[in-house]
């Protein structure tokens, strides 16, 4: 297998297989034990459902939406790392994304999917002063 620019494993499946891509983060469990585990830790969770966002366009707009991105904010993956290293639009303290039904966009659009995961990796590791990490959870 091959890797691709930033880093998954290129794929070559039958046209009649699916493939499952791997969550892009850590999985934490359901929806609710992540929410009470980031709010014991002092951060801020922000929860996007995923499962009926099946393209980039609406996987990037519910992230805008829950993390209150500013108007002037893109909907593309350059302005969502942007954004997501900067959150001065935010309360002091972590900001922790919350991605329930991840598996919907990664079976509709597995390279929004990749892509999405890349950027939130990325930005986990470059946060500012306001400390972003991003998991997902098991439904």
């Amino acid at each position: 297998m091959m890797m691709n620019a930033v880093g998954f494993l290129k794929r070559h499946a039958r046209k009649d297989t699916a493939v499952v891509e791997p969550a892009p983060l850590p999985v934490v469990g359901t929806t609710a034990q992540a929410v009470e585990q980031v709010r014991s830790a002092g951060a801020w969770p922000h929860v996007v459902d995923g499962s009926e966002l099946v393209n980039k366009r609406m996987m990037l707009c519910a992230i805008a939406a829950q993390l209150s991105f500013p108007e002037w904010a893109g909907r593309n993956l350059d302005a969502l790392y942007d954004c997501l290293i900067d959150l001065s639009w935010l309360p002091s303290g972590e900001h922790v994304l919350i991605w329930s039904g991840y598996q919907v966009l990664a079976e509709h659009d597995p390279k929004a999917y990749r892509g999405i995961g890349s950027v939130l990796v990325a930005a986990a590791q470059e946060s500012g002063e306001r400390v972003f990490r991003a998991v997902c959870t098991t439904d």
